[in-house]
């Protein structure tokens, strides 16, 4: 080890997030291997540490006899204090190198509060933080991840965006760097990397502006640049790369666990949930092929827990055999089989019972609103009877506590609608008190977080709620819930304001981010370090006014910061959602037999991928 960085660990806070050498690192030849990326997560090395996707792209490109790939993350102010304080730049877990000393550094962009981060990183590097300042002789930077798909905030301090599934996009990024190597001529990459499908260059474009401060036009300034970049999207997702070996933490993360990604995307058509647009479509892997990972995983790592991963796994069409044969297979071994949130139905708790054969696991549901009207606003296919039956199945199966998940500030909601919430959560109190459940065990914990208006969903053109109006509704629970065996937790509003500025945001925010960081934003999404003052102030000092972004109703016809950003589903499927939730219509799943018209399989030029079970709607309805 470094004997600087040593020196410094033992004044900080957890010093296995720097320390590196964990089992099943990968330290390559860095003087043979031609290509070198630094994977920067902007967060703490225990949220990073829990992401499947920097373990899929650490496997890819380490498998590669022309690239290797390190990890860096985020370091806590305890940790930025003595790197500033004795000179330190940012470094890689594997081989302890300076940040600055790789070929790429890339970001993966999973949550708007995480962007002060990515200066701070930045800084850290010793790299200048825009991107027009950055010559030949520094990393390229580059960023992918869901808040990609509306990379406007971050234009300015980002060479290229990745706009859809890193294993298709990396191997073609890999080939071109290493052309780029012999003639070091950045402005001639930019341009080459343009020309890859699903690569996005802020610098190749330009943005005009209205009088009134809409965007007039976003076109691009070089000829070959694309109008639109289309994302990328792996077509054979059963033989998509993933990793026989993970990375094991070698302090608690917070997902400690083996990740079995059953599935990619989601048919469900939730009109708040962006992963529900831009992950599709729906794509799962082969029974076969999961338990042969899972045999790997468990060999190579020791984990006691396999997690079966997706955006819905309930919704896998192999899921009762899949998880059948996982513990037949691995229940001997105690090794336990776990399920994200659950459907809100009968048989997601059958399916939990079952799982629950080795340890018993808490219980979780996402009714999302709470009355009818406002779930078929949001195209939340499920009822009140359907979650009542899901939790008197849950209790009489020998559980006492659920967790129930709601959202506030949703478009057309009202006082019934946030009553509705409390409601709900008391019957589903009642039922367990009813079925003879101990109350001394009997917990209903309701989870309200404040809706935030995101790209690339039918909801984007709807304003979010003001800070009061949440505040508000969150009161109104407070006092509703009062109610002994129901635990009450809610998101800070002025947080979920600021996700907002920044997930609707353009270009012209790049002042204020760079601003904020510069009064000592970091870590915004952690409670403890938030500092909405700060926020304010350098929203001041920039001229921005934030309101203008979160409180923003657009019109159809205006072109939003992302318009140039396609994530493969129309506009017009869009705006006929947008139009058929404020008409509380429902729109159905395809696997049901009728396809929804979304566009994406024409567009794309993919059909959705199931391994059995009900068969997608054919692709005539699609536009």
């Amino acid at each position: 080890m470094n004997p600087k960085i040593e020196r410094v660990l033992s004044r900080v806070q957890k010093p296995a997030r720097y320390a590196g050498g964990e089992w099943n690192a990968v330290l390559k030849n860095w003087e043979q291997t031609p290509v070198k990326i630094a994977f920067a997560f902007p967060d703490v090395y225990e949220v990073g540490m829990s992401h499947l996707g920097l373990q899929i792209l650490y496997h890819l490109v380490n498998e590669r006899d022309d690239a290797l790939m390190e990890r860096v993350f985020a370091p806590w102010p305890d940790m930025e204090k003595e790197m500033r304080q004795h000179r330190i730049p940012l470094f890689s877990l594997e081989s302890q190198r300076t940040v600055g000393d790789f070929d790429l550094l890339a970001f993966t962009l999973q949550y708007e509060m995480t962007f002060t981060n990515v200066l701070n990183m930045l800084d850290l590097a010793g790299l200048p933080l825009r991107a027009q300042e950055r010559s030949a002789q520094h990393p390229l930077v580059i960023a992918g991840g869901p808040c990609a798909y509306n990379p406007e905030p971050l234009a300015d301090f980002v060479d290229l965006f990745v706009i859809g599934e890193g294993e298709e996009v990396f191997p073609e990024i890999i080939d071109l760097v290493k052309n780029y190597q012999k003639h070091r001529d950045r402005e001639k990459f930019l341009l080459q990397a343009a020309g890859i499908g699903g690569v996005y260059v802020p610098s190749l474009y330009l943005v005009e502006y209205k009088p009134d401060g809409k965007i007039a036009s976003i076109k691009p300034s070089r000829e070959g640049v694309p109008e639109r970049v289309t994302k990328r999207v792996v077509k054979n997702f059963d033989a998509a790369p993933f990793p026989d070996k993970l990375v094991v933490p070698s302090t608690e993360v917070v997902h400690d666990r083996i990740m079995l990604e059953v599935m990619r995307g989601c048919t469900r058509g939730c009109r708040f949930c962006q992963a529900g647009n831009i992950y599709r479509p729906v794509r799962e892997k082969r029974p076969e092929t999961l338990l042969e990972q899972a045999r790997e995983l468990v060999k190579s790592t020791g984990y006691e827990e396999i997690s079966l991963v997706s955006l819905s796994t309930a919704d896998y069409s192999q899921v009762a055999r899949l998880v059948g044969e996982l513990l037949d297979e691995f229940a001997a071994q105690r090794i336990n089989i776990s399920l994200p949130s659950l459907r809100v139905d009968a048989f997601s708790v059958a399916l939990a019972q079952e799982v629950s054969r080795v340890r018993k696991a808490g219980l979780t549901f996402a009714p999302e609103a709470g009355t009818q009207r406002l779930r078929n606003v949001i195209n939340k296919g499920v009822g009140e009877e359907d979650l009542l039956r899901a939790v008197q199945s849950a209790f009489a199966a020998g559980w006492s506590a659920v967790k129930l998940y709601f959202m506030i500030g949703l478009p057309t909601e009202t006082r019934a609608d946030v009553e509705g919430i409390a409601r709900l959560a008391r019957q589903v109190l009642e039922t367990g008190k009813r079925l003879g459940v101990p109350r001394g065990k009997l917990a209903v914990t309701v989870s309200v977080s404040c809706f935030v208006p995101k790209s690339h969903t039918p909801f984007q053109w709807e304003p979010q709620d003001t800070q009061e109006e949440l505040n508000e509704k969150q009161a109104l629970l407070k006092n509703l819930l009062k109610t002994k065996g129901i635990i009450f937790r809610w998101h800070d509003s002025r947080q979920s304001f600021l996700e907002a500025v920044l997930a609707r945001g353009d270009r012209r925010l790049a002042a204020a981010l760079e601003e904020a960081w510069r009064l000592g934003c970091r870590f915004d999404g952690w409670s403890e370090c938030f500092r909405f003052d700060l926020w304010r102030e350098a929203f001041r000092r920039t001229g921005i006014v934030p309101e203008w972004y979160a409180y923003q109703k657009y019109d159809y016809d205006d072109i939003l910061p992302w318009e140039h950003i396609s994530a493969g589903v129309s506009k017009k499927y869009l705006i006929d959602e947008h139009q058929r939730a404020l008409k509380g219509i429902l729109t159905g799943d395809c696997r049901e037999g009728k396809c929804s018209g979304c566009g994406l399989c024409v567009t794309l030029e993919i059909a959705p991928e199931l391994s059995g079970g009900k068969e997608v709607a054919p692709l005539q309805g699609a536009v």
